[in-house]
């Protein structure tokens, strides 16, 4: 089946999306979706364009990736890479390029031509400058052995600001700027094939706004390039994961559902905290749209709704959250200790904490067995316990991220259960 035949299905909800809860899936191999246009499905997709002076690339992949995703556009084509467009900055998006430089180099082509958003270089210092806590983030979201984190990067040759028109071998490519997952962000209008390189701007679930172990992200900017895009009317969107989409009304339908869904958090969230709520009210009140909820490309199963309100909280409100306690809170550890003493020790914390997730309310259930290992942190049966309701949390979450974090926390206190005599 092909990648558009594919995208038809998903979009029509004849057959479920199979992105699952890990936005980086590969079908593998490459597709000529029109007459010079060939999209290579990996880790992180690679667009290519035929021109009469070589290939124009959108993404590189990731470095464990692009060696086969070189093979399959050499299955398409032999022309030299002319160059290469950074859709943004993140590592599965860049760091091919060296596997790519290495290529032209043994083919004996000129180099390619490296073109970003001009923030680009600035998010590559920024990688270098926190390796070490990424390494951690993708080690609890990715659910590696160990941490794990790029630190060389080939930075951009040309940068642009807000918008670049570019041409080469005689097909435009318009290049325009929007904050959205990233600050970073290129999307590409070419007229030629009326099509939209997209990025990560559409991925095939719940945009990826909320990551509550990421920088800043912009849900309505990224609103808002939606909404440009499906003002061009194209014919074909091609994104950075997951299968191309062809059909003016089809794209035009994925764009304004997604913007919507953004817009709806964003006025839902500012509406209260333009009337005085606390961060705690915001997140438990803020919910999508049924009719929203239930598209097929926008199940919350990588990010979630709930992420991207506490993004919007911090983008507008910083990180006081409104409860006074929290401003300059007393250590966890010592308010866990003052509870375990409240409640007849640590065991008794954890002993509720059980009967909670047994109740079916995990979210408190949470709270009462991080207290009992906190308080207790050499109690075998806190962790226990505190395995177990991370065990049951996890499994009960749809979205990756979640998931990712209290399978993390799960692993930790089996872990520490196993070393306690």
């Amino acid at each position: 089946m092909s990648q558009l035949e594919r995208a038809a299905r998903w979009i029509d909800g004849t057959e479920d999306v199979a992105m699952g809860g890990l936005v980086n899936t590969s079908s593998g191999g490459a597709e000529e979706l029109v007459d010079g246009v060939m999209l290579a499905e990996a880790f992180s997709n690679v667009v290519a364009f035929d021109t009469e002076e070589g290939l124009v690339l959108f993404d590189v992949s990731h470095q464990l990736f692009a060696p086969s995703v070189i093979e399959s556009v050499r299955e398409w084509s032999n022309k030299p890479i002319n160059t290469a467009i950074y859709t943004h900055g993140h590592a599965d998006h860049v760091t091919g390029a060296f596997a790519f430089d290495a290529e032209a180099e043994a083919q004996g082509n000129p180099k390619i031509n490296y073109i970003a958003h001009e923030a680009v270089a600035h998010r590559f210092d920024r990688y270098q400058q926190t390796a070490g806590y990424n390494g951690f983030i993708n080690m609890r979201q990715f659910r590696l052995p160990a941490p794990a984190w790029p630190t060389e990067f080939h930075y951009p040759e040309s940068t642009y600001r807000s918008t670049s028109a570019l041409d080469v071998g005689g097909v435009a490519f318009d290049l325009r700027h929007a904050r959205g997952e990233t600050d970073d962000h290129t999307w590409a209008w070419v007229p030629q094939h009326k099509a939209i390189c997209v990025g990560d701007l559409f991925i095939w679930q719940f945009p990826n706004a909320g990551n509550p172990q990421k920088v800043q992200r912009y849900a309505w900017d990224w609103a808002v390039a939606l909404r440009d895009m499906a003002a061009m009317s194209p014919e074909l969107l091609l994104p950075a994961h997951g299968p191309a989409v062809a059909g003016t009304e089809r794209i035009r339908t994925v764009l304004l559902d997604t913007a919507r869904a953004l817009e709806s958090l964003h006025d839902q969230t500012l509406a209260l905290m333009n009337s005085g709520a606390r961060l705690d009210d915001v997140i438990h009140s803020v919910r999508l749209p049924a009719d929203l909820a239930n598209k097929p490309y926008l199940k919350p199963t990588y990010d979630e709704p709930e992420f991207v309100v506490r993004n919007l909280w911090r983008l507008y409100g910083g990180w006081y959250d409104g409860n006074p306690a929290h401003l300059k809170p007393a250590p966890d550890v010592e308010i866990a200790r003052e509870m375990a003493a409240l409640a007849g020790g640590a065991d008794a914390l954890a002993n509720r904490a059980e009967q909670l997730a047994a109740d079916g309310d995990l979210r408190l259930a949470c709270h009462f067995a991080e207290m009992a290992t906190q308080a207790e942190p050499e109690n075998r049966r806190a962790h226990e316990v505190r395995a177990a309701v991370y065990d049951e949390r996890r499994a009960a979450e749809s979205s990756f991220m979640a998931s990712g974090i209290f399978r993390s926390a799960m692993l930790d206190s089996q872990e520490v259960a196993r070393t306690i005599d």
